[in-house]
C-alpha cells in the first residue's frame, strides 16, 4: 500500500466547505469520488484541515492510500479531467506510509481580503467595508496575538478538539492597492472559525469600537461571546501548508 499527498486548489463558492456534509456538496466528496473512479475501489481522503462553507484554498493538501504505485503526473491529469472546473489538482507526491496530511503539518497560512470599493468582478473574493478602518491600530492589536497560545475566544463553540492552543507565526495587515487590504495569519494549527473571528474582532478595533487593550482582554477572557462577529467566508483563502521534509524520504 502506497500513501500519497495530493496538492490541490479550489474555489469554495459552490461548496459547503471541505468536509463531507450530509446536506450539501463538499470538496472532499468530489475528490473522493474522482479518486475512487480512477482506482476502481473505495478511497478514503483525509484533508489537512476543514475550510468552512464558501472558503477557498490556493493550496490544500490531502492524503490517500493506493494498493499499487501510481504514475503521479498521469493521475493528476486524469483527476483534473474528472473534477469540476472549480477544483484543480497541482500534483501528487508519494510519502511515508504513516505520513498524515493533517497531523504532520507544521504550519498553515491564511489570507483574508477586504476592500473599501464596490468591485463587481472581485465581489466573491473580497469583504466590502463601507468606511476605512484604522489599519495601523489593527496591526497593533494583531501583534498581541503573539503573546498568547489559548485562543478559545476565537473558536467555534462545542468542537471536538482536545486543546484550543495555537502558536501564531505571522499576523499582519498589508495594503495591496488604493482600496484593497489583506490580513495574513500563519500558525501551527487553527481552530474552527478562528481566522474569521480574529478578523471580525480586529475590524472592531479598526472602527474604534474596541481598544488594543480591549482586544487583549478578549483573548484573556477565553469566551467566544466576547469576540467580534465572524466575517464572511468568501474572502478567506487557505494559502499554504508546510510539512517536514522527512515525510517524503521513501
Amino acid at each position: 500500500m502506497q500513501r500519497y499527498f495530493i496538492y490541490l486548489a479550489y474555489d469554495g463558492t459552490s461548496y459547503h466547505g471541505w468536509q463531507v456534509q450530509p446536506n450539501g456538496v463538499s470538496v472532499q466528496e468530489c475528490l473522493t469520488k474522482a479518486l475512487s473512479t480512477l482506482l476502481r475501489q473505495a478511497v478514503d481522503v483525509v484533508g489537512a484541515g476543514r475550510t468552512d462553507a464558501g472558503v477557498h484554498a490556493r493550496l490544500m493538501v490531502a492524503h490517500f492510500d493506493s494498493p499499487q504505485a501510481l504514475n503521479e503526473v498521469f493521475m493528476a491529469d486524469k483527476l483534473n479531467r474528472l473534477l469540476p472546473p472549480d477544483i484543480s489538482v497541482y500534483h501528487l507526491r508519494a510519502v511515508r506510509p504513516n505520513a498524515h496530511a493533517r497531523f504532520d503539518a507544521t504550519s498553515r497560512t491564511y489570507r483574508y481580503y477586504v476592500t473599501t470599493a464596490k468591485m463587481p468582478f472581485e465581489r466573491q473574493y473580497r469583504y466590502r467595508l463601507f468606511s476605512m478602518p484604522d489599519f495601523n491600530r489593527m496591526n497593533e492589536a494583531a501583534q498581541t496575538l503573539f503573546d498568547y497560545t489559548d485562543f478559545t475566544s476565537f473558536s467555534k463553540l462545542h468542537t471536538d478538539v482536545k486543546t484550543n492552543n495555537c502558536r501564531i507565526m505571522q499576523a499582519r495587515w498589508e495594503r495591496l492597492d488604493e482600496v484593497t487590504w489583506v490580513f495574513t495569519i500563519q500558525a501551527d494549527r487553527f481552530l474552527r472559525n478562528m481566522v474569521r473571528a480574529v478578523v471580525g474582532t480586529l475590524l472592531e478595533v479598526g472602527r474604534g469600537k474596541l481598544s488594543v487593550e480591549g482586544f487583549r482582554k478578549v483573548i484573556e477572557q477565553k469566551d467566544r461571546c466576547r469576540a467580534g462577529t465572524s466575517v464572511p467566508g468568501c474572502a478567506l483563502f487557505l494559502e499554504d501548508i508546510t510539512y517536514p521534509e522527512e515525510l517524503f524520504d521513501i
